[in-house]
């Protein structure tokens, strides 16, 4: 897909720079820059390590505040699970923010705008820029906006296959396993389609760029079987 006028990045996350050129830094991969011989300075990653910082200190002080109960341990577990690669990339894809970013012809034709490592990084880059162009409360609006909004759904999400191992293990002994049932493109840009298995039970079926990401779906698709299974059972007993 190639690279979006960055006016219409502006648009989708309704927030306007003062210095462009931040957003472009934001948007540049390394790719680019080593492509067109820029300066190692061009590309986003020193905007990526200031926006993870960013993030990181945004996130815990809405841990601190929205779960006053939770103890400091499960704090750093949450945060690391809602700052983790997965989740962001997760959250970039909200904003097609893989399409905005400027990268090396190389990059893009091995399928690198859909990479979950580039687009995290990029949505940190971002994070950086809006904090460095409009201050704290700037970047702290677009955190709870496209990180924190829907932060339930986005859990089960990204922990789907830990969350999906803890229901079956409190309902059946039976063994749960992921089945790779196929997979197409070529070797740079492959699709991976996985089934959760529990015992001969298809539960859940994903499709993914790694293995792990179909696996991730799939037992996604497998918890929202298993509730709504559940709550029409209630229904019938109540």
């Amino acid at each position: 897909m190639p690279n979006k006028n960055l006016k219409g990045l502006e648009e989708k996350i309704g927030y306007s720079f003062r210095d462009k050129d931040l957003l472009r830094h934001a948007m540049t991969h390394s790719s680019f820059a080593n492509e067109h011989r820029l300066k190692k300075s061009t590309c986003n990653e020193r905007l990526e390590f200031l926006g993870d910082a960013v993030l990181e200190i945004m996130v815990s002080e809405y841990l601190y505040h929205n779960f006053p109960e939770m103890p400091e341990g499960e704090m750093t577990k949450n945060r690391a699970s809602m700052v983790c690669e997965p989740a962001l990339a997760f959250c970039s894809r909200d904003i097609e923010l893989g399409s905005f970013l400027l990268m090396g012809k190389g990059e893009e034709l091995t399928g690198g705008r859909g990479r979950d490592s580039i687009v995290s990084d990029a949505m940190e880059a971002l994070i950086g820029a809006i904090y460095l162009d409009g201050g704290f409360t700037s970047a702290k609006e677009f955190v709870y906006q496209f990180v924190l909004n829907d932060v339930q759904n986005k859990k089960l999400f990204y922990d789907s296959k830990t969350i999906l191992q803890e229901m079956i293990q409190a309902k059946t002994k039976e063994a749960l396993m992921y089945r790779l049932t196929g997979e197409s493109g070529p070797d740079h840009n492959k699709t991976f389609e996985v089934e959760a298995v529990l015992g001969e039970r298809i539960i859940g079926k994903g499709t993914g760029k790694t293995k792990k990401a179909a696996e991730q779906e799939a037992a996604y698709r497998a918890i929202l079987a298993i509730r709504r299974h559940d709550k029409e059972e209630r229904k019938e007993q109540s």
